[in-house]
Formats: structure tokens, C-alpha cells, sequence
């Protein structure tokens, strides 16, 4: 298991609809990508870090701190497929897709998806996912919620609220899980997935990952404690500051 080489690659999108730039917004006097990339080189399985992006001011940005970032295509419709483009042309047994506009990410999270994907050999792709702790998350569509079955492989990805609880009458003890979009693949899989057909589930809750359920696959769902914080809108900048200070 340890002769497995495993590549973190950070899909970073210059023109984002609601915060251009996002990968370069300084947060507490760094840019964005330099946060995600020093949490992602914490990652004790993390046997290299690249950035992936489709702007000469990123690269710029990137290698300025020190870090590796490679130029990609611009018409990729998903992260997932900026990966898969670095992947073509970079060696590597494991690679995984961490998200550009997390700069809390938590290293132990990223250790946590590798170990679930190697140790279940027939296993090609795992995630992450974290109990829901707020109650509005649970109706709050840009909280992504995912149900599992008895083996950990989950069964769906959803906007909405799931599962439902239908008898509200009876007290049941639900957890809802969110889903965390930190993702694991063996190489062969990740290749595989720019070829794969989109299907009508990915296209109406527009969630990628939808795309290798639709198409058969499964993926392995560990459970961490840590949740994400994304920044999407400028209001997130300094809600992050602030979780940066303490």
C-alpha cells in the first residue's frame, strides 16, 4: 500500500459567475489556491500537489508561494475533468480532486478518502461526507446530502432533503449526512470519466458526481468529523478571515 503514489490536483477556474478570480481573492493576506495548496501538502498521503487551471495569472500566482500548477483546457465542463486531464499526463497510481475554494481544508480528511479507497481493492472511486449539525442544512439545496447503503458505497446524492422522514409523528433518529466534495480515484477510472455520457439525474440537480452513479459505478462514502467551508460569494471572504484568526 505504501509504493502507491498519490496525486492531490486542485481544479482552479479563473472565471467563477458569482466571485471572478475566486482562486486569487486574498484571505488574510494570502491567496485563496496558496491556502487550499499548503492544507492539501499537510496530507500525509499526499505524495504531490498540482494546481490545474485554465489562466496564465493562476500558474503566475501558483508558482510564486513555490507550488506546481499546470496549464489545461478551457472547455472542461466539470473539475472533475480538469483532473482527468492532468492524470493523461502525470504519473500517479491515486489522484484526487480537491476543491480550489476550500482554504480550511482539513489534511485529515484527504487521508481519511485515500484509506477508504485502498482498502477496499475492487474499489475505484471514494468521497467524504460529515454528519449535518445545523438543521437548516437539511432543507438548504446548496447543502448536498447523500445516503449510503450497508457496505458505505452510496446509494444517492441529493439537493433535497434525504432521506425524508415521512412518519413525523413517531421520534426516529435521523442522520443526514453531507456530502463534502473531496473526491478519490484509481487512475484508470478518472480517465474513464470524460467519456462516460451525462445522464438526467446529473443534468436537473447538477451534481457530477451523479454521473458515475447513473453509469454503474460505485463510490465508497467515509464519514469525517470536519465540515468544509467553501467560498462562493464575497460574503464568504470574511466569514473565512474570521475562522482563520482563531
Amino acid at each position: 500500500m505504501g509504493s502507491v503514489k498519490v496525486v492531490v490536483v486542485i481544479p482552479a477556474r479563473y472565471a467563477s459567475t458569482r466571485l471572478p478570480g475566486k482562486p486569487l481573492v486574498s484571505l488574510a493576506g494570502k491567496p485563496m489556491i496558496q491556502r487550499v495548496y499548503e492544507q492539501a501538502k499537510l496530507a500525509t498521503r499526499a505524495d504531490r500537489v498540482l494546481v490545474a487551471t485554465d489562466d496564465e495569472r493562476i500558474v503566475k500566482a501558483v508558482e510564486e508561494f513555490g507550488g506546481e500548477a499546470r496549464m489545461t483546457r478551457s472547455d472542461h465542463r466539470t473539475g472533475t475533468e480538469r483532473v482527468a486531464e492532468v492524470a493523461a499526463h502525470e504519473e500517479g497510481e491515486v489522484f484526487v480532486n480537491v476543491q480550489g475554494d476550500e482554504p480550511l481544508l482539513d489534511p485529515v480528511a484527504v487521508d481519511t478518502a485515500v484509506s477508504s479507497l485502498l482498502e477496499e481493492p475492487a474499489a475505484a472511486i471514494s468521497t467524504v461526507a460529515t454528519p449535518i449539525k445545523t438543521p437548516a442544512d437539511i432543507m438548504d439545496p446548496n447543502v448536498v446530502k447523500t445516503v449510503l447503503d450497508f457496505d458505505g458505497n452510496a446509494l444517492y446524492f441529493s439537493r433535497a432533503p434525504i432521506p425524508w422522514v415521512r412518519d413525523t409523528i413517531s421520534k426516529i433518529q435521523v442522520r443526514h449526512l453531507k456530502h463534502l466534495g473531496l473526491y478519490v480515484f484509481q487512475r484508470d477510472a478518472l480517465l474513464e470519466y470524460p467519456t462516460l455520457p451525462q445522464g438526467e439525474l446529473e443534468r436537473i440537480e447538477q451534481l457530477e458526481q451523479l454521473r458515475w452513479l447513473e453509469n454503474g459505478w460505485k463510490i465508497r462514502v467515509a464519514e469525517v468529523e470536519h465540515d468544509a467551508v467553501g467560498v462562493d460569494v464575497p460574503e464568504d471572504v470574511a466569514r473565512v478571515e474570521k475562522l482563520l484568526q482563531k
